[in-house]
């Protein structure tokens, strides 16, 4: 089973918690993080469209598909056997509603949480 992939922002303290929260709750071999500042993560931002100098939203690539924002974050959930049954039900909530909450967030989350000059995520 190929793994679905996560691109993150690695400088971004809520998305390294976040990351580090899925690392130990997820399945194993169930992602693969990618940091958006990563050669790596350059790559696939180009092969799909996402400018390369800042990223404004997780971007889930799972079964060829392409997530991002309150979905992405909702299917990642869902892949998580505690988080499935709250996740599935909360892809019904109008997608305008959500995504609202979620670009609220994403504007804000250095503001809030704070900037790491590198990726703090250890994936050994």
């Amino acid at each position: 089973m190929e793994r679905n992939i996560i691109i993150f922002d690695g400088e971004c303290n809520l998305c390294n918690g976040v990351v580090h929260w899925l690392l130990k709750s997820a399945p194993q071999e169930t992602f693969q993080f990618v940091p958006f500042q990563s050669p790596y993560g350059q790559q696939i931002l180009q092969v799909h469209g996402f400018p390369l100098n800042q990223l404004e939203t997780v971007i889930l690539l799972a079964n060829e598909k392409v997530f991002t924002h309150s979905e992405g974050f909702l299917r990642i959930l869902s892949q998580i056997p505690k988080w499935n049954s709250i996740s599935k039900p909360l892809l019904w909530v109008p997608q305008f509603l959500r995504d609202g909450i979620y670009k609220l967030a994403a504007k804000n989350r250095v503001q809030w949480f704070g900037k790491s000059r590198i990726c703090s995520v250890n994936f050994s």
